[in-house]
C-alpha cells in the first residue's frame, strides 16, 4: 500500500476533510479580522514569537480577538507572570489588560486560530479547531524555554460554528483555580496566567458577565493535531508537525534510530503518568476528548472538571457525559484509547508498508499498560507510606481490599488518605470512624500497620486542601456577583494544598450533606 493512504477503516473514520484553501475561505468569510482593527503594542514588554505560525501554516488560520467593550483584570497569576518575564505593573496597566483580552498585539506577533481534529465522545470530527481561542504566540521565560500565550473566550473564530466563541466569568476562573491547584499538587498542567472581565455579557441559561482566560502551555498540539494532518492525507505536514512536537517536547526523540515511533512512545509515557497523578488525587478530567490531549503530557481543558468525593470509579461530573464514557474510573482505559487515535495518525511515518506500521504502532501502544501501572502502583504506595519495592504480592491485594472498601462506605477520597497519615502515627480514628463497616478497616489496617507506613512520606503526597466542589462554586458564584474574596481565600487554601494551617477547617472538610449531586457544564 502507498505510503501516506490510510487503510479503508481509517479513511472511512478521516472523511470530510477540510483543505487549507477551505481554510482561507473560512477566514475570510463576514471579514477577516485584521491588525487595522487592533492597536500593535510600542512597548517591548512583551516579545511573542509566531513560530508555530511560520512552520505551520496550514494549521493556523490568522485571527484577532473580538474587541472587549471595558476590559478589567480581575485575577492575574503574578508568580507566573514573573517566571515568563512579565512586567507586573505594565501587565495591570490598561495596555497590559488589553493584551490580556488579545486587543493589543505587540509587534511581530501572529495571533492565530489552531486547527485541529478530534474524536469527541468516540466520534471522530474532521474539523474542531480553536472556536473561541487564540494563540498570540510563544513567549520565552525563564530558562529559554519557548511557552504559549493563549486565549479562551477571544470571540469567535472560523472554527466557532454555532458558537459565540465567549466565555462567562464564571467557567474562566474555575480553571484558573483547578489548573492552579493542579500546579501546587505537583501535576503537569497547562496554567492561568489570567482572567480579564470583558464587560459584556454572555448568553447562557441566563445573562453572565463574560470574560477572558490567558493560558500558558508547553504547547497547544494535541492528538487532534495529528488528526487534522492525518485527515488531509498530507504526510508532508504530518511530518512537520512532528518535528514541530520532537524540537519543542521530546527532543531526545530526534537521537532515536526511530524518531517519530519514539516520539509516540514518549507521549505515550507522559500521558502514561498524567494520568497516573489524576486517579491519585481523585481529579475527574470529564472531557478526555482527543483533542483535549496534549502531546507535552500537560492536562488541558479544565471544563467540566471536579475532584472525587465519596469513592467510586463511576463517578460522572460533567452534565454532557450521559453514558458514563469519562467517568473517573474510566480515564486510564480512554487515555489508551486516545493514544490508539494518534497511532492511526502517525502511522505513515512508522513505515511505508501499512501492515508494518500497524504492527509497530500495536507493539509501542502496548507499553501504556505497564508505564500506567508502575506510575499508580508506586504512587499507591507512596499514599499508603510504605516502600517502592513492596512485593507486589503484598501490595497488589492490600490496594484492592482498600480500595473495595472505601468504595463500600462511600469514602471522603482526599479526608481519608491525609487521615490515613495520622493511622501511621497511632491514631487510627480520623480515618476509622469513615467506614461504614470500621471492623473490616481495622482488619485492614493491622496488616498495612505491620508493614511500617512512613507517615511523613504520605503527608508529602496526601494533600489537605484540594479545590473542594462546593467550594469551587461558592467562589465562583460571588465572583460572578462581583466578589473576588471567597475566589482569593481559595486560592490562597490550594496554593499549599499539603501544609496544614489554621484557620482553613472549612477548606479541609468535605461537601456538606445538603450539597446534593454536582454537576459542571463546559461554559460554552
Amino acid at each position: 500500500m502507498r505510503a501516506g493512504r490510510p487503510s479503508r477503516p481509517l479513511a472511512d473514520r478521516l472523511s470530510g476533510r477540510t483543505s487549507g484553501r477551505r481554510l482561507a475561505r473560512l477566514a475570510g468569510r463576514g471579514g477577516l479580522r485584521t491588525l487595522e482593527q487592533v492597536s500593535v503594542a510600542p512597548s517591548p514588554t512583551v516579545v511573542l514569537d509566531d513560530r508555530f505560525a511560520r512552520e505551520l501554516a496550514e494549521l493556523a488560520v490568522p485571527w484577532q480577538a473580538e474587541r472587549a467593550r471595558d476590559p478589567r483584570l480581575l485575577v492575574l497569576n503574578e508568580p507566573l507572570a514573573t517566571e515568563l518575564g512579565l512586567d507586573l505593573g505594565w501587565l495591570r496597566s490598561p495596555d497590559g489588560v488589553r493584551l490580556l483580552v488579545g486587543n493589543l498585539v505587540p509587534a511581530g506577533a501572529n495571533p492565530v486560530a489552531q486547527a485541529y481534529a478530534g474524536h469527541q465522545f468516540g466520534a471522530f470530527v474532521p474539523r474542531l479547531g480553536d472556536g473561541r481561542a487564540l494563540l498570540l504566540g510563544e513567549v520565552v521565560g525563564a530558562g529559554g524555554v519557548p511557552r504559549d500565550l493563549h486565549l479562551k473566550g477571544s470571540g469567535r473564530t472560523p472554527f466557532a460554528r454555532g458558537g459565540d466563541g465567549l466565555a462567562a466569568v464564571g467557567p474562566m476562573l474555575r480553571e484558573y483555580v483547578v489548573s492552579e491547584a493542579m500546579h501546587a499538587l505537583g501535576i503537569p498542567t497547562t496554567r492561568s496566567l489570567a482572567v480579564v472581565a470583558t464587560g459584556s455579557s454572555v448568553r447562557r441559561e441566563t445573562s453572565l458577565p463574560g470574560a477572558v482566560l490567558a493560558r500558558v502551555a508547553s504547547s497547544h498540539l494535541r492528538v487532534g493535531s495529528f488528526q487534522y494532518a492525518r485527515v488531509r492525507n498530507d504526510v508532508d505536514l504530518l511530518r512537520r508537525l512532528a518535528d514541530h512536537a520532537i524540537t519543542r517536547h521530546h527532543p531526545a526523540a530526534a537521537e532515536a534510530e526511530h524518531p517519530y515511533r519514539a516520539l509516540f512512545e514518549a507521549v505515550i509515557g507522559a500521558q502514561a503518568s498524567l494520568v497516573a497523578q489524576w486517579m491519585l488525587v481523585g481529579f475527574v478530567h470529564g472531557v478526555m476528548n482527543t483533542d483535549n490531549m496534549t502531546i507535552s503530557g500537560e492536562t488541558i481543558d479544565y471544563g467540566p472538571c471536579a475532584f472525587l468525593e465519596a469513592f467510586d470509579p463511576a463517578t460522572v461530573y460533567s452534565s454532557i457525559d450521559q453514558g458514563g464514557r469519562y467517568a473517573y474510573g474510566n480515564q486510564p482505559v480512554v487515555a489508551e484509547w486516545n493514544l490508539a487515535r494518534l497511532a492511526e495518525a502517525l502511522l505513515p511515518l512508522f513505515d511505508e508498508d501499512q501492515e508494518q506500521a500497524v504492527a509497530l504502532a500495536v507493539e509501542s501502544l502496548g507499553g501504556f499498560r505497564l508505564h500506567y501501572g508502575t506510575a499508580w502502583s508506586t504512587g499507591m504506595l507512596a499514599k499508603l507510606g510504605l516502600a517502592a519495592d513492596l512485593d507486589d504480592a503484598v501490595a497488589t491485594p492490600l490496594i484492592n481490599e482498600l480500595l473495595a472498601l472505601l468504595q463500600e462506605s462511600h469514602v471522603d477520597h482526599t479526608s481519608f488518605f491525609r487521615n490515613l497519615g495520622a493511622a501511621a502515627c497511632g491514631d487510627v480514628q480520623p480515618a476509622r470512624r469513615l467506614f461504614i463497616d470500621p471492623v473490616a478497616f481495622d482488619a485492614w489496617a493491622t496488616r498495612w500497620q505491620a508493614l511500617g507506613p512512613d507517615a511523613g512520606r504520605m503527608d508529602r503526597v496526601n494533600p489537605v486542601y484540594i479545590p473542594r466542589n462546593h467550594l469551587v462554586e461558592e467562589a465562583l458564584a460571588a465572583a460572578t456577583d462581583g466578589d473576588l474574596d471567597p475566589l482569593r481565600r481559595l486560592l490562597d487554601a490550594v496554593s499549599t494544598p499539603f501544609d496544614v494551617r489554621p484557620g482553613l477547617e472549612r477548606y479541609a472538610a468535605p461537601a456538606p450533606q445538603d450539597f446534593g449531586v454536582y454537576r459542571t457544564f463546559c461554559g460554552t
